[in-house]
């Protein structure tokens, strides 16, 4: 699992399913995680969802943030963010389905370019006002969030944007019941997951925030959702035993990785036979360098599913952040014959490669870097460790290049424009490493 941090100065949000304003992302440090297995897991969710809403599940792109509050969001076209708070809480993969349900009637209902449009209409300094406060007004459906948030610094039309995202809220989950029943899926476990947001509101309703006070929008659609269960001929089905124990793996990764691991290996004990248990227990043990232990969790796991490539991925890290580096290569190797579209498992891989300083295996690493961009462009520690493979071959062209691609996915338009100048030094011009870096050099051109 890979934790990426990043200042957020605003973000803006077409939908949330958590009703609470706690955060609006502005100035906020996020943390994103990375982890194949559990946007695997999203994308197992989301697969059927797309295909009832006529849109193309390959465009989708899962983003992980670590975050205790339950919050979904969908943001800048078909992506669909998650908080990790969320995906703890809930208490089976019905629910996160039908969170997922209501995201994707709102990127089915192009809910993102009819707020852009309400955007355009206002002042430069109301843009940014609203920009922080459309998220919240959007999640609790009342225009005294964006007019809490803005201290009156307004004078938006407030009436008409609570009647917009209300519009906007039905329509999302009347869109949400056509996808779950062509799906074959109950919508139970979008009803549990409102109830409970219910009973989160009582918590946070003391007091004279009539913010927290009072959610009608919510309970319209916990009336909404029972109503459609009572019709549906779907509403005791359960769901198939594929995606229950891939919500137990999800969540005993995440708590495993997230809480301390005293905390977590109190709160599953040794016995626990469920995945979910072993999962977190094997996770909390390698924080805590109980090596042994945790390799006999998972070489249990991998003696009932020995194919299994995130059980290989989980020994290759036990392996790897114990110091057993040249071990750990092993069952990374495994791990991306069976599933070799992994590219984050492939870098891990390829890190523990060049980590032994061994120049035998250098060009293996090489291999698996670019086979793991070759999935996904936009990792900024392939590119890192492309440019070490590269500079240890003195391929310094190519190093450069890849220092490059580096320094632009992170923003740091200098940095590239200085690589790129070195890059076309060592590259004939008109040949493809010259060529790249002219593409990148007219990217970060002032």
């Amino acid at each position: 699992m890979r934790f990426t941090y990043f200042l957020c100065s605003c973000l803006l949000a077409s939908s949330a399913s958590w009703p609470f304003a706690g955060a609006l992302f502005a100035a906020e440090r996020i943390t994103i995680i990375r982890d194949t297995e559990i946007e695997n897991t999203i994308r197992a969710y989301t697969a059927p969802l797309f295909a009832a809403a006529g849109l193309d599940a390959a465009f989708v792109r899962i983003h992980l943030i670590m975050d205790h509050r339950l919050n979904a969001f969908v943001a800048g076209g078909q992506q669909i963010f998650l908080h990790t708070g969320l995906l703890r809480r809930a208490e089976n993969a019905g629910q996160v389905i039908g969170v997922l349900s209501h995201e994707v009637g709102h990127i089915s209902g192009g809910h993102l370019a009819r707020l852009d449009e309400r955007l355009k209409n206002a002042s430069a300094q109301s843009i940014v006002a609203m920009v922080l406060a459309i998220p919240a007004a959007i999640v609790a459906g009342d225009a005294q969030v964006a007019a809490a948030v803005l201290s009156g610094g307004t004078a938006l039309a407030y009436n008409s944007l609570l009647q917009y995202t209300r519009t906007m809220e039905s329509s999302a989950d009347q869109a949400a019941m056509s996808y779950l029943d062509s799906s074959q899926i109950s919508a139970q476990g979008m009803l549990e997951f409102l109830e409970l947001l219910l009973n989160q509101e009582a918590l946070y309703s003391s007091g004279n925030n009539s913010y927290l006070s009072s959610h009608p929008i919510t309970r319209e659609r916990v009336d909404f959702v029972r109503n459609h269960l009572k019709n549906s001929k779907l509403s005791g089905k359960p769901l198939p035993a594929v995606l229950s124990n891939m919500h137990r793996r999800m969540r005993g990764k995440l708590n495993g990785f997230i809480d301390p691991p005293e905390e977590t290996l109190a709160a599953y004990s040794v016995d626990n036979p469920d995945i979910e248990a072993k999962y977190a227990r094997a996770i909390a043990l390698m924080r805590q360098n109980d090596i042994d232990e945790a390799l006999a969790i998972v070489d249990g796991l991998l003696a009932q599913s020995s194919k299994d490539p995130f059980f290989l991925e989980l020994k290759g890290d036990i392996l790897r952040n114990a110091g057993r580096v040249r071990e750990a290569i092993a069952p990374y190797q495994a791990a991306v014959l069976i599933a070799p579209w992994a590219a984050l498992i492939r870098v891990n891989l390829a890190q523990a490669q060049l980590e032994l300083n061994d120049n035998n295996l250098t060009g293996d690493a090489l291999k698996n870097i670019n086979e793991a961009l070759r999935y996904e462009p936009g990792l900024v520690q392939a590119w890192h460790l492309a440019a070490i493979a590269h500079g240890r071959r003195q391929d310094f062209g190519n190093l450069a290049l890849a220092l490059a691609e580096r320094s632009i996915l992170q923003g740091r338009k200098p940095d590239a424009r200085r690589h790129v100048k070195q890059a076309q030094k060592f590259f004939p011009e008109g040949s493809p490493g010259w060529q790249r870096a002219q593409d990148i050099g007219n990217a970060v051109a002032d």
